[in-house]
């Protein structure tokens, strides 16, 4: 294509289309190494008795790989912790609470009163080492429990200016 400067038209696009077949038919020549997608060579005929990576794999196995792979280990161990609290925790426990959220290894759990609250810090040391045996150590390091959170009469249609009434919550 070194002369095509002076072709148009139809003639460039005979020129340009030679030029692509004649690319084809060196690569046609030339022996292809047929590897897998991750660069290997790809084995041929029967897996034979043993373990082989043609064998099917259990899906668990080939998601943990792909968990491993991509880095995700943490982010699913966190979500453990919210999906599966009444396995991580026991059903007594997670029918008197529930998981806030999970910041830089703090859980902040919610309990349905005061009482369990109280209860679920005297746990907290039991409770860390539960969730530590189902999603890993050091994905919670702290646990930070409260009681229900309170009403809040700041704001609402009904909203009064001023201290509110003195009489009932003094």
């Amino acid at each position: 294509m070194e002369g095509s400067g002076d072709l148009a038209g139809p003639d460039l696009a005979r020129a340009v289309l030679d030029a692509a077949l004649a690319r084809r038919r060196e690569a046609a020549r030339k022996p292809r190494r047929r590897t897998g997608g991750g660069g290997e060579k790809r084995l041929r005929g029967y897996s034979g008795p043993g373990p082989d990576p043609r064998d099917p794999q259990l899906f668990g196995a080939v998601l943990d790989r792909l968990m491993k792979a991509r880095g995700w280990e943490k982010p699913k161990a966190e979500a453990t912790v919210f999906g599966s609290w009444e396995k991580v925790v026991g059903p007594d426990i997670a029918a008197h609470s529930r998981p806030i959220k999970l910041d830089s290894g703090v859980l902040t759990v919610e309990a349905e009163s005061t009482a369990w609250a109280t209860q679920l810090r005297l746990l907290a040391a039991t409770l860390l080492k539960k969730i530590a045996a189902e999603v890993g150590h050091n994905v919670v390091k702290r646990l930070n429990i409260h009681g229900p959170a309170a009403p809040s009469w700041s704001r609402g249609p009904r909203r009064v200016q001023g201290r509110g009434p003195r009489d009932t919550y003094g």
